[in-house]
């Protein structure tokens, strides 16, 4: 007690400063927040204000693909005049739409023909129901993959119900296949779409610019596991271009193998960019029929440290913090869906908000700890105030994450109703996801977890 009442005016002077630095910290990371709220609001208020024609835009994206399009053709149309109201599915009002005139609708599919998390109750609650729509003249851009039987499933499903409610497509709806080179259709979708509107052909191109990393690190981060070898990558910027890019916690890379250039595969990044390196989680896969996934095979094995490699950064906004970067945080992952939880954490760490309980799921507690030395630190910390791992392969009944819920359902009613904490789920999405959505439901009830979805404090990055 003696030493922590100490009148030693240089420890009082560096204790001082340390606060100081801490609250100086956390007031720029205040600011960073409030003006990026501002520039949401101040873009949408510019969007709507051009006096011309109305139109609605409005987006079922998951990994951001979509809202990115939706953004840039929103922002050509204000160019072109058109007063524009840009939104997610989730946003869009039975009332909204019957008042529309025109409308502009990008509707990704998730996994097999589900709605986005950004439109799954404008899905249940206004596309279950019968609306006038015959003023309405719309144009419809489906991105999905055809490895789904059920491609672009949720678009083919929205295009069905505004034609049943009478709404008039201004073009047959265009399909764009992820799987394929995309390019030719999202062309006709622009030239469509400009045809119909009056826009400039092509002026609706999302602008893409991969920049150069060069490996330099990787791990095998679960040796003797039974499951596919899970590896530690790094990457480190090469050019001007790539070392002036920032990204944020729950943000996305695109990067295709030199054998299938024209299909890029998206990877959760596992680093902040203050760590100096970009890291990704990846796992080596294999298909059915025994050979390996082409990225992931070339990332664990064919690429050497020291090659370059083009990445492409990609903001990922219904995963990143935003409101929720000072409320406590509930993470939930399985596999390699632990490398956008772990940046989250990172993030976490540095604004110095220690609210965090993460539940992680492996197959086997000797080998599949993934960052285990990492997450014991910050749980000795205090960093972590919880840590729980559900290992399926342990023990004669298996236990996934979705179990460790119903085991602690008290506990997560508390952090959720009374300190308000905010849900993140990152991982497969048939299994763990689904599990866990269910699980959610049956502890909380669907209402309070529609209404978390709509506050933006339950966030999804699920594949």
């Amino acid at each position: 007690m003696a030493e922590l009442l100490t009148h030693d005016p240089l420890r009082w002077a560096w204790a001082c400063a340390l606060l100081l630095g801490y609250a100086l910290w956390c007031a720029a990371i205040y600011r960073q927040q409030r003006r990026a709220r501002q520039q949401a609001a101040a873009q949408a208020a510019q969007l709507a204000s051009s006096g011309g024609r109305p139109i609605l835009v409005a987006y079922a994206s998951q990994t951001g693909q979509a809202q990115a399009l939706a953004e840039h053709c929103a922002q050509q149309l204000h160019a072109a005049g058109w007063a524009v109201a840009l939104q997610p599915l989730n946003r869009t009002t039975p009332a909204q739409l019957q008042a529309a005139t025109h409308a502009v609708f990008i509707a990704s599919t998730y996994g097999e023909g589900d709605a986005p998390d950004n439109a799954a109750l404008f899905q249940r609650q206004c596309m279950g129901q019968s609306l006038p729509l015959a003023p309405l003249r719309y144009s419809l851009l489906a991105l999905g993959d055809s490895q789904y039987a059920q491609f672009c499933g949720f678009g083919r499903a929205l295009d069905a119900w505004l034609q049943a409610q009478q709404a008039q497509p201004v073009h047959a709806r265009i399909d764009v296949d992820q799987a394929q080179d995309s390019a030719t259709a999202l062309a006709d979708w622009q030239a469509q779409l400009a045809t119909a509107l009056q826009l400039q052909p092509g002026s609706n191109a999302l602008p893409t610019t991969p920049s150069t990393w060069t490996l330099v690190e990787r791990q095998h981060l679960n040796p003797g596991s039974q499951g596919g070898a899970v590896y530690h990558l790094e990457f480190q910027a090469q050019s001007a271009q790539a070392q002036a890019q920032r990204w944020q916690s729950g943000d996305l890379v695109d990067l295709a193998p030199p054998q299938e250039p024209q299909l890029p595969r998206s990877y959760s990044i596992a680093s902040i960019p203050e760590d100096g390196r970009l890291h990704l989680l990846v796992r080596h896969t294999q298909r059915s029929d025994g050979t390996p996934g082409r990225a992931s095979h070339w990332l664990t094995h064919a690429l050497a440290l020291g090659d370059n490699i083009p990445l492409l950064l990609r903001a990922h906004r219904g995963f990143r913090l935003e409101d929720n970067a000072q409320r406590p945080l509930i993470l939930l992952g399985n596999g390699t869906g632990l490398a956008g939880l772990r940046a989250h954490l990172r993030a976490r760490q540095m604004l110095g908000v220690h609210a965090n309980w993460l539940i992680a799921g492996e197959r086997q507690a000797a080998h599949d700890q993934l960052y285990g030395a990492e997450l014991q630190a910050w749980l000795a910390s205090g960093h972590l105030q919880r840590l729980d791992w559900a290992f399926s392969r342990d023990g004669a009944q298996r236990t996934y994450v979705q179990d460790l819920l119903h085991q602690h359902a008290p506990l997560l009613r508390q952090w959720v109703q009374q300190q308000e904490a905010a849900i993140y789920v990152c991982g497969s999405l048939h299994g763990m996801a689904q599990g866990v959505d269910t699980a959610l439901r049956s502890i909380l009830g669907s209402a309070e977890v529609d209404a978390l979805r709509q506050q933006g404090r339950y966030r999804r990055d699920v594949y």
